[in-house]
């Protein structure tokens, strides 16, 4: 496929039809390539999911699944995409009527070649401009210049730092012209990595491109506000209430896998803790920096909610402004996220810090000191037993008896000990949440209404979380899951009862016994009824 041709996906159940489009229209020449073909909506979607196609040409009178009820559910996956419906003269007025997805045209049947030929080329000018505009240079550094203005960037960012008088802060809303009025406030890192860069567009600028889509995305539902801290894009968004968070959740993630289709840009949204008073969005800030950080962990290109990967919402932090403080919560941060390298490097450096230089035993025990203090306070945060993990009941007394070298191995060994601890806790925190879902599966697989975001619900996380720790634990998707386990249960109905197709379907979480039928075969390769008959005597 030529560098700048654009995918085309054609959904039609008329054979003949794609055919003669794939051979009659010039498609390279026009600027297209046609990556995938489908007969019915529900194939189309697969087709879409896989392909992700820049342009939809659909039939609207399909079998399983028509051809707007397959446009409404892509162009929630893939709002960008362009839509072409294709319609019988006499259903023209219904497919405007029906649906409000900004069609691009509406091809009546029989097609012509060379009016189908002619709109593809203006479609073609259309996306053109449109990537033009994402990537032009000189737009892009026009919109930087014409951003949030500094009176009110310097504000958020004095907000975060948690340095504005909380007294103060209905006076600064009224000077600067910001509505906080919403119930609940959250903050969102938006990190836009500047290693995994197209060719052919400057990483600062990507990032601000990535900038505008967000506030595009998000700025009229959320009342969101939008500003630039330490090399990210900080997002202040407005709920109207605390479950609306699984919603901002799923709707960053979809963000993040737009932004690397549309633009190659590789965006990871951290998510924090809601707050109901904006005077509080320094944690928030602080959960939604660190959420950013389990991106080692979890990947990029996603959102993560640092409720849903640290669950007790805390995290080892100190407020010392000491380098032996720093120093400390360096070493906390490696625990939880580095390697073992990470927290060997980090204790070394606290060692230099605090210990080599100590030249009097009081400094010696007051260096011991916060070190267990900090110990217990990681361990108490994070859920972990520390006496249990250094076999000592008393830090405070213990520590101080040992030299230099043997405090250094023993602080070693123990915050080894504690990684340990907390890699095997998320380890059995995840098996459990995908043993529920599974226990979950197997009650309510009946159930015709099952989906991702109901399941997400019942286990209080993000869709978006529940999908990526699915896949991940069985090594498959949700809905993939879901319909082997169903066609399993069929399978035990067609050969240990006597019950019509219909009523296996109904029991298997089916309305149409015709798609039953049709998600059987493929699974299968042969009908309900051939199955039945194969194996009765057997």
């Amino acid at each position: 496929m030529e560098m700048n041709n654009y995918k085309l996906l054609i959904v039609d159940d008329e054979e003949d039809v794609i055919d003669v489009m794939l051979k009659r229209v010039l498609w390279d020449e026009i600027g297209f390539t046609v990556a995938g073909t489908a007969n019915n909506g529900v194939k189309g979607i697969e087709c879409a999911e896989a392909i992700e196609p820049d342009v939809i040409m659909t039939d609207i009178k399909m079998p399983y699944m028509d051809g707007i009820e397959m446009a409404k559910r892509l162009k929630k996956e893939f709002p960008s995409v362009k839509l072409l419906l294709l319609t019988g003269f006499d259903e023209l007025e219904y497919a405007k009527e029906a649906i409000h997805l900004e069609v691009e045209e509406y091809l009546t049947k029989p097609l012509n070649v060379s009016e189908l030929t002619d709109i593809f080329k203006r479609l073609k000018e259309k996306l053109d401009r449109e990537n033009d505009e994402k990537k032009n240079t000189e737009k892009l550094r026009k919109y930087f210049d014409e951003s949030l203005p500094l009176l009110q960037a310097n504000f958020y960012v004095e907000l975060i730092e948690g340095r504005l008088a909380s007294e103060r802060l209905t006076g600064y809303l009224s000077e600067y012209q910001i509505d906080f009025d919403s119930a609940y406030y959250c903050a969102v890192v938006l990190h836009t990595s500047k290693t995994v860069v197209p060719s052919d567009i400057d990483p600062f600028l990507l990032a601000f491109s990535v900038r505008r889509e967000a506030e595009n995305n998000f700025t009229e539902k959320w009342k969101a506000k939008f500003f630039e801290y330490l090399g990210n894009t900080v997002m202040l968004a407005s709920l109207p209430n605390a479950k609306a968070l699984s919603d901002l959740t799923d709707e960053c993630d979809s963000f993040c896998k737009e932004m690397k289709r549309s633009l190659g840009a590789v965006v990871t949204a951290g998510i924090g803790v809601i707050c109901s008073d904006p005077a509080d969005l320094k944690q928030s800030y602080e959960g939604a920096r660190d959420a950013v950080s389990y991106r080692v962990i979890y990947g990029t290109g996603r959102a993560i909610n640092i409720r849903e990967v640290a669950p007790k919402g805390k995290n080892a932090k100190e407020n010392s402004d000491s380098a032996s403080g720093q120093a400390l919560a360096l070493m906390g941060k490696k625990i939880l996220l580095g390697s073992e390298d990470d927290i060997n490097s980090a204790i070394q450096e606290w060692y230099d810090i605090s210990l080599s230089k100590c030249s009097t035993v009081r400094e010696y025990q007051m260096a011991v000191m916060e070190l267990a203090g900090y110990i217990y306070k990681f361990a108490t945060d994070n859920s972990l037993d520390a006496e249990k993990a250094s076999g000592q009941a008393d830090l405070y007394n213990y520590l101080p008896q040992m030299e230099k070298m043997q405090l250094k191995e023993w602080l070693t060994g123990t915050a080894h000990h504690f990684k340990e601890q907390l890699d095997l806790a998320r380890s059995e925190s995840t098996r459990s949440f995908v043993d529920k879902a599974l226990d979950y599966i197997k009650e309510d697989y009946s159930e015709k209404n099952l989906s991702v975001e109901g399941m997400a619900e019942k286990l209080s996380v993000s869709g978006s979380y529940f999908q990526s720790v699915f896949k991940k634990e069985t090594g498959k998707t949700f809905n993939n899951y879901l319909t082997d386990y169903r066609m399993k249960e069929a399978v035990r109905l067609l050969t240990e009862t006597d019950d019509k197709n219909y009523v296996i379907a109904e029991k298997t979480g089916y309305s149409d016994a015709n798609y039953f039928s049709y998600v059987f075969k493929k699974q299968f390769g042969v009908s309900p009824s051939v199955y039945r008959s194969q194996h009765e005597n057997k």
